[in-house]
């Protein structure tokens, strides 16, 4: 197994097993793996530049969303009739649950609701882009990105793409 799919599968492992919370509402950048930025609890942020510029996870998260996501949760994480908001609720759900919600699924049956979010744990095109989907969509909660394909982003690093390349099975 690579080094990346290790690192998927160590964090699914401590997500399933509880994980422990940490809250994004803090966006400073901490630290930088050559990939992607995080905050001080080790959760991945955007990074904006001054200009609109997008880092690239970010701008990966945008393709990947709209990929996977927005036939449900609508264009640009607004939200449906049929599935809610997933801006707001990159800002309101702790970053782990976040990911347990998108590997596992959920389902919430009641007399008032009735909805069912189908388990992605063993989509890749979700798994090795989950952080991206994360970051983009925590930018477009915080109105740091607009509505729409970002007008300007970061060239991707060749990190990025070895780590991708690993994770897809490449």
């Amino acid at each position: 197994m690579t080094k990346p799919r290790m690192a998927l599968a160590a964090a699914l492992i401590a997500l399933w097993a509880g994980g422990a919370a940490a809250q994004q509402k803090d966006m400073a950048v901490d630290s930088n793996d050559g990939i992607r930025s995080f905050n001080a609890e080790g959760t991945p942020v955007p990074e904006i530049a001054e200009d609109g510029t997008v880092d690239w996870p970010t701008f990966s998260g945008y393709r990947r969303y709209h990929a996977e996501c927005h036939v449900c949760h609508g264009p640009d994480g607004e939200g449906s009739t049929y599935a809610p908001a997933l801006k707001t609720s990159a800002l309101h759900m702790d970053y782990y649950d976040f990911q347990g919600v998108v590997a596992s699924g959920r389902q919430k049956v009641g007399a008032s609701e009735n909805s069912v979010m189908p388990a992605f744990g063993t989509n890749p095109n979700v798994m090795c882009y989950l952080d991206d989907i994360y970051t983009y969509l925590l930018a477009r909660g915080t109105d740091e990105v607009p509505r729409g394909r970002p007008a300007k982003r970061a060239e991707k690093s060749d990190a990025f793409t070895e780590a991708e390349t690993a994770c897809m099975g490449g």
